[in-house]
């Protein structure tokens, strides 16, 4: 009964928890430990308690769908609103800026300031060494031109002494060390450009492409020290005559002849009379004799048809005085002797002023010739002087050994500088490196000196590049004998910074092109002695010249090359203090 009673009272108590949940019955007086042993009742209440929390989940369940959809609505318009009435980026910036999160960006300022202050100091340090190494440094020797004799015995450096170029070197280098130094300043610096950048000497210098007034010119022209030559004046006695004789070689040898001719007929005081086309090369067509005698104020240089027409009723050489006695007297053979006596010359025996041989010129001086040479005669001729040696540091002096005012007395003429300066300025430009390439007959006359001059191509190229890469220049004026199979393998090896440099050479002639228009209008187009000069001519006025060791072609664009003044400190013959890197054996 009273269990009846207990399991009756605990079913009302379900259900008023099934009804109204929140109302709360006070607790079962029931004893704690009391098991109830109706199964059935105890998985009747585990059912509906299951059931009740499921309908619990589901009620949350819906709810939480409803607020995620009112979620996905609001927070979008939330965001537009906050980012159209907010400056966001300022927001953070004043938010964050205080934060240590920046603290690396802040350690790289600090870091390339440092590193722009050490660069300061070496740049000070590197321009200090410059300013002693131009301070103690001697005056560069200026480019002076000797002769090139068989034995190259009478033949020296055109270029400077090897001191000079290495100082030159190191001056370079330390040069463009302060220029890599202040453009690495610069990189460093841009990112922290502000107003008091400047305060700190970093931009001090940054817009002066020079440093203390010292440019990075490493080719630069040569002071030749015009003011400083020692010359003589040239006052001829006007029926007094000197008759030049010159048969070394070709037309260069025969031009260094004439000048030193002219330097004996000063130091005889006799008018020099230009040998005849018919015994010698048509030099009117090369030479502005006229530029000679305005440069001296007097008449000093006649041409040999004046002169027959002076002494057309006795055209006689009293006396010929030759320089040389070896091999042969005044290295004349018979038949220039013919050739002179055809233009109706009449002459006495050949004179031997000394014993002299050509392979071994001894040094003379102007009282020696003067003791030798002078004579009371109208008319004299001196044999060939091209190898004679006589007070050669004062004959190749820049303007030579005579008192006047030109830069230089024997000049190519006025038509041959017009076209030269024509050529540059349709194919060259102001800039560019002059090469001559002397290769025709060469190898065996290199092969017999020590050492040898005649280089392989792909080590010429070498060389080449060097010279171009040191004169920074976009293009080569290429005057050379040279076979197309040389040239064509030169081009394809001669390159700086991956391209290919250009070897120009003069075209052939066509209508077209105007640049040539001066010489084919007055006949001298195709004249081989009129286009070598051209060559000269264009070689003379490059920024820098590579001229071939042993070549008197060579040494006359030297000499113009000194007296024009356009002489620069990278003129060099080519590969200059190297060695063949190989060698074919003699015959």
């Amino acid at each position: 009964m009273d269990r009846r009673e207990s399991s009756s009272s605990d079913e009302e108590d379900d259900r008023h928890n099934l009804i109204d949940q929140n109302e709360r019955k006070p607790p079962n007086p029931r004893s704690t430990f009391h098991i109830d042993d109706d199964d059935l009742d105890i998985d009747r209440r585990h059912n509906e308690f299951q059931s009740r929390i499921r309908r619990r989940f589901a009620s949350l369940n819906w709810m939480n769908k409803r607020y995620m959809y009112l979620f996905a609505i609001f927070v979008p318009l939330f965001l537009v609103v906050l980012y159209l009435s907010t400056d966001i980026r300022n927001l953070f910036n004043t938010k964050f800026s205080s934060i240590r999160i920046n603290s690396l960006p802040e350690r790289v300022r600090e870091s390339e300031l440092r590193a722009l202050y050490l660069l300061r100091q070496q740049q000070l340090s590197l321009f200090a060494l410059w300013n002693q190494t131009y301070r103690d440094s001697s005056p560069i020797a200026s480019n002076s031109t000797t002769n090139s004799s068989s034995n190259n015995s009478n033949s020296g450096s055109a270029f400077g002494n090897s001191q000079n170029l290495v100082l030159e070197d190191l001056k370079s280098a330390v040069l463009k060390q302060i220029s890599l130094n202040k453009e690495i300043q610069h990189v460093l610096l841009s990112p922290h450009r502000s107003g008091n950048s400047s305060s700190l000497g970093f931009e001090s210098d940054f817009g002066d492409s020079s440093v203390g007034g010292f440019s990075l010119d490493r080719c630069r022209k040569v002071d030749q020290k015009f003011s400083q030559r020692k010359t003589i004046e040239w006052k001829p006695d006007p029926n007094k005559y000197l008759l030049a004789i010159c048969l070394s070689g070709q037309m260069s040898n025969h031009l260094i002849c004439l000048e030193k001719h002219m330097f004996f007929a000063a130091l005889l005081n006799r008018v020099l009379v230009i040998p005849s086309s018919k015994v010698d090369y048509q030099y009117n067509r090369v030479l502005d004799i006229d530029h000679i005698n305005n440069c001296l104020g007097r008449k000093v240089v006649i041409s040999f048809e004046d002169f027959a027409e002076i002494k057309k009723k006795h055209l006689h050489i009293n006396k010929i005085i030759c320089y040389f006695s070896l091999p042969q007297p005044c290295y004349v053979d018979e038949e220039h002797i013919k050739k002179l006596k055809g233009l109706g010359l009449s002459m006495g025996k050949l004179e031997a002023a000394w014993k002299e041989d050509i392979k071994k010129p001894n040094k003379r001086t102007v009282q020696d010739v003067q003791s030798k040479f002078s004579s009371n005669d109208d008319v004299i001729a001196i044999g060939d002087v091209f190898y004679a040696d006589v007070e050669q540091d004062w004959v190749m002096q820049p303007g030579g050994p005579l008192a006047h005012k030109c830069k230089t007395l024997i000049e190519p003429s006025r038509l041959i500088m017009l076209t030269a300066q024509r050529f540059i300025q349709t194919f060259l430009g102001k800039n560019y490196v002059a090469l001559h390439f002397r290769r025709h007959g060469f190898l065996k006359f290199c092969n017999a000196k020590q050492p040898s001059c005649f280089f392989p191509v792909p080590q010429a190229a070498d060389c080449i590049t060097r010279v171009i890469e040191r004169a920074d220049t976009p293009v080569i004026y290429l005057s050379t004998d040279a076979a197309e199979s040389e040239t064509s393998l030169l081009q394809s090896l001669v390159m700086l910074n991956g391209k290919t440099v250009p070897l120009v050479k003069r075209p052939a002639r066509n209508s077209a092109e105007k640049w040539d228009a001066l010489l084919y209008r007055h006949g001298l187009e195709g004249d081989s002695q009129v286009e070598a000069m051209l060559d000269k001519t264009i070689s003379a006025m490059a920024s820098v010249f590579i001229g071939a060791s042993g070549s008197t072609f060579t040494e006359d664009i030297l000499r113009l090359r000194k007296d024009w003044g356009s002489a620069s400190l990278c003129d060099e013959y080519l590969c200059q203090g190297e060695e063949p890197n190989f060698i074919a054996e003699n015959e």
